[in-house]
C-alpha cells in the first residue's frame, strides 16, 4: 500500500471526521457505479424530471441520432407525433428517402439549435428567409431541408409553396405535443451572411454552389447555443405553455470539420460544448431534461464496443443499450402498459447506413 492509500484509508476510518461525501448515494462514486460494470449495468443513469409514457405526445427533431430514438419510441407502442405522414400506397424505402417517418414532421436533420429557433420564427412570428432555394442541374432544392426532395423541384415556386405547407404543419406540432426529444448534434455550421439563416449542410454538399461572399462559417459557442434555446423556448412555449423538453447529445462523431484543425480534436470539442449546453439547461429549468445517450455510448463502460469499424457510427447494439435505458427509466414513471407497436419499422433489422445524414457526404470531398 502507498503512502497516499494509507493517508487516505487512516482518514476514512476516523469516526469523527466530517465530509459531505459521507453517505452519498452509491451510483456518486465511481468506485461502486462504474467500476467493473457493463453498460447495461450502471443504474440510475438518468432521473427522469417528468414522465413520458405511451400516452405522451411526443415529438421528435435534431440529428441523425434522433432518427434511432423516434423509430425505437414508435416500436414501443409510445405516441410519436407524425404531422407529415407518409402519402398513402408510398413504398416505406421511398417514404423514408423523401424525410417520412423519420421524425415528427418533414424537417429532416436538425443538427444545430438555431435551426430549431428558425422553426419557431417561421411558424410564429413569420421570419423570412433571403436565400431559401438553392439550384443543381435545372432542379430547385429547399436550402434548409435539401435531402427531403433527392431529385430536387421543378422550380423555385414549387419549393415555397412546399416550404410554407411544411411550417404549418410545424406550427401545429408545437402546439400539440408533451415534450420535445431532442438531439443536439454539431456546433459548426454555414450561415448565410446576408440574414444569418443557418443550413444543415454546406452549401454545394446537396444542391447550391459555395460562394464565400455568400456563406460562412461558424462554430457556435456554448453562450450563443444558450441563447437561441432559450429564445426557442419562449416562443413555443408562449403557445403551448405545457411544453416540456427532453435533450440529448449525438455520439456520432464529426465526418469532416471546418476549422482546419484535426477532426478529432473538433470534434471532442463540439460534443462538450453541446454536453455543456444541455447539462446548464437540464440544471436550470423544470421543465428541460436531459438523457444520457451520449455517455451510454462513449463512456468507459463500453469501450469501444458500440461503433462500428470506422469509429464513428453507431452499432445496433449501442442503440439497443440506449434505448433500454430509457425504457427502464420511463418504465419507473408509469404504470400503463407498454403495448407492441403496429408501426411496421423494426430498428433490430436495419443497418445503421439506413439513417438519412447530410453530414456523411463531407466524406467524399475529402483525400
Amino acid at each position: 500500500m502507498s503512502n497516499w492509500q494509507s493517508y487516505l484509508s487512516w482518514g476514512l476510518m476516523s469516526e469523527n471526521a466530517r465530509s459531505p461525501y459521507r453517505g452519498n448515494a452509491e451510483r456518486t462514486y465511481w468506485k461502486s457505479a462504474v467500476t467493473g460494470r457493463g453498460p447495461d449495468q450502471l443504474d440510475d443513469l438518468h432521473v427522469a424530471k417528468f414522465p413520458i409514457t405511451p400516452s405522451t405526445k411526443i415529438a421528435t427533431a435534431g440529428s441523425c441520432f434522433a432518427q434511432h430514438i423516434a423509430r425505437n419510441l414508435r416500436k414501443h407502442g409510445y405516441s410519436v407525433l407524425d404531422v407529415e405522414p407518409a402519402p398513402p400506397g408510398l413504398a416505406q424505402d421511398h417514404a423514408r428517402r423523401y424525410g417520412y417517418e423519420t421524425y415528427s414532421a418533414r424537417y429532416g436533420n436538425l443538427y444545430h439549435v438555431r435551426q430549431l429557433l428558425q422553426l419557431a420564427k417561421e411558424a410564429f412570428e413569420g421570419r423570412g428567409i433571403a436565400d431559401g432555394v438553392w439550384e443543381k442541374n435545372g432542379r430547385y432544392y429547399d436550402a434548409l431541408r435539401p435531402s427531403v426532395e433527392p431529385l430536387g423541384l421543378a422550380s423555385p415556386d414549387l419549393v415555397h409553396l412546399h416550404r410554407d405547407r411544411h411550417v404549418k404543419k410545424v406550427e401545429k406540432l408545437f402546439r400539440s405535443c408533451d415534450v420535445l426529444v431532442f438531439t443536439l448534434g454539431l456546433t459548426e455550421a454555414w450561415v448565410s451572411r446576408v440574414d444569418g439563416t443557418v443550413y444543415p449542410t454546406a452549401p454545394g454538399t446537396v444542391a447550391g454552389d459555395y460562394d464565400p461572399e455568400k456563406y460562412e462559417f461558424v462554430n457556435f459557442k456554448q453562450s450563443k447555443l444558450l441563447e437561441d434555446f432559450l429564445e426557442f423556448r419562449k416562443i413555443v412555449r408562449r403557445v403551448n405553455p405545457r411544453m416540456n423538453f427532453l435533450l440529448t447529445v449525438s455520439p456520432v462523431a464529426l465526418a469532416a470539420t471546418a476549422t482546419g484543425g484535426h477532426v478529432l480534436v473538433a470534434s471532442s470539442y463540439s460534443k462538450a460544448v453541446l454536453r455543456s449546453v444541455a447539462g446548464e439547461l437540464a440544471d436550470e429549468f423544470d421543465d428541460i431534461d436531459y438523457f444520457p445517450s451520449y455517455e451510454i455510448v462513449t463512456g468507459v463502460a463500453a469501450g469501444n464496443s458500440f461503433f462500428d469499424s470506422t469509429g464513428r457510427e453507431v452499432t445496433q447494439e449501442g442503440v439497443d443499450c440506449v434505448m433500454r435505458h430509457f425504457f427502464g427509466e420511463s418504465a419507473k414513471n408509469s404504470t400503463a402498459q407498454v403495448l407492441p407497436s403496429q408501426d411496421p419499422v423494426i430498428v433490430g433489422d436495419e443497418e445503421p447506413d439506413a439513417l438519412v445524414c447530410e453530414d456523411v457526404l463531407l466524406e467524399a470531398f475529402g483525400p
